[in-house]
């Protein structure tokens, strides 16, 4: 039977973000925001193990308490973009991973994922021939900025949908698809659609937020907080 393993791509500056450093380190809830993103794999049992790759220089990551993550690997083999990073990782682990297995890519920014929605993922997944992604409908009304700052066109939202993660394709094939789509797709998915491959939506929702702008973070612990 193939296994689960989670793996997040923490390589990032966090640039967008404003905090004079990588954001994943950013205190979140009495821990730090990976810890969060981390911890949500430790409560589902299907998953293995849970891979974070850093920086080769990363010099924080020993600076903080990483204690309740049981089935933690570090992979110190991160690259300039979050693509080569995941490649990398994935590189990394080939010797303990089958072809088979699923892998579930998560973003470090990504804090609030809940075991509901993780459990979905792995669910609808399972057997499914390709894999797919979170994923929310979008609700807002689309606009698109001209040159000078005004609303050239309004985007019709019909169909449209918001990638999240985690995004959970085979060892083998997303290997196979960020070798061949190169290192400048931002996400997993673009990967494994350039192979020629439709992946799946499961839906998901706004609590699954990506902490992106300073404020951001605040709403990550009222959500947390929620969770309990």
């Amino acid at each position: 039977m193939s296994r689960f393993f989670a793996l997040l791509p923490a390589a990032g500056i966090g640039a967008r973000m404003g905090a004079g450093g990588p954001k994943q380190y950013l205190p979140l809830a009495g821990r730090t925001m990976l810890w969060h993103a981390v911890h949500a794999f430790e409560a589902i049992e299907a998953v293995v193990r849970t891979y974070v790759v850093l920086a080769p220089d990363d010099g924080r990551w020993g600076g903080h308490d990483w204690s309740g993550l049981a089935k933690l690997a570090v992979l110190r083999c991160g690259g300039t973009s979050r693509a080569e990073t995941v490649l990398n990782g994935l590189r990394a682990i080939a010797a303990e991973v089958d072809a088979d297995d699923w892998v579930l890519v998560h973003d470090a920014a990504r804090p609030c994922v809940s075991a509901e929605l993780l459990g979905r993922l792995i669910d609808e997944l399972a057997d499914d021939p390709v894999g797919g992604i979170l994923a929310a409908p979008i609700a807002d009304t689309l606009k698109r900025a001209g040159a000078d700052g005004r609303i050239a066109t309004t985007v019709p939202r019909e169909g449209l949908w918001g990638a999240q993660t985690p995004q959970m394709f085979r060892h083998g094939l997303l290997l196979r698809a960020l070798g061949h789509a190169g290192t400048a797709v931002t996400d997993e998915a673009s990967a494994v659609e350039a192979l020629g491959l439709a992946p799946r939506l499961v839906e998901s929702d706004m609590s699954n937020l990506k902490v992106t702008w300073p404020r951001d973070l605040e709403l990550a612990g009222w959500l947390l907080s929620r969770q309990g």
